[in-house]
């Protein structure tokens, strides 16, 4: 009797649309791991932004003290920071223009 082991699939590589005259940028997605985070922080120095990501334990909104669990933290230049700015703007501006406004 012999077994045969079927290898994981490996995601394929993300390809970015560029722009006319760019080279396609190619993402590579096998270390990609996805998790939930419903709040956020930031704060920044001179060089770097920092962006706290957790899950608020606390779903009874009229407890007194709030307990989150901090789960990544990233580190971006002020360059990168105001890019991730412009991109989220754009997107949640979509977002709006397809589900409605958001409060």
């Amino acid at each position: 009797m012999s077994s045969t082991v079927t290898p994981p699939v490996t995601p394929p590589a993300a390809v970015h649309e560029s722009r006319p005259g760019e080279k396609p940028l190619r993402l590579d997605t096998h270390n990609l791991k996805s998790s939930y985070c419903n709040m956020c922080n930031a704060n920044t120095t001179r060089e770097e932004v920092v962006l706290n990501f957790g899950v608020n334990q606390n779903w009874d909104r009229g407890q007194g003290n709030l307990e989150v669990s901090l789960e990544h933290r990233i580190i971006l230049s002020p360059f990168a920071a105001k890019r991730l700015s412009q991109m989220l703007n754009k997107l949640v501006a979509e977002y709006e223009t397809h589900y409605g406004h958001l409060e």
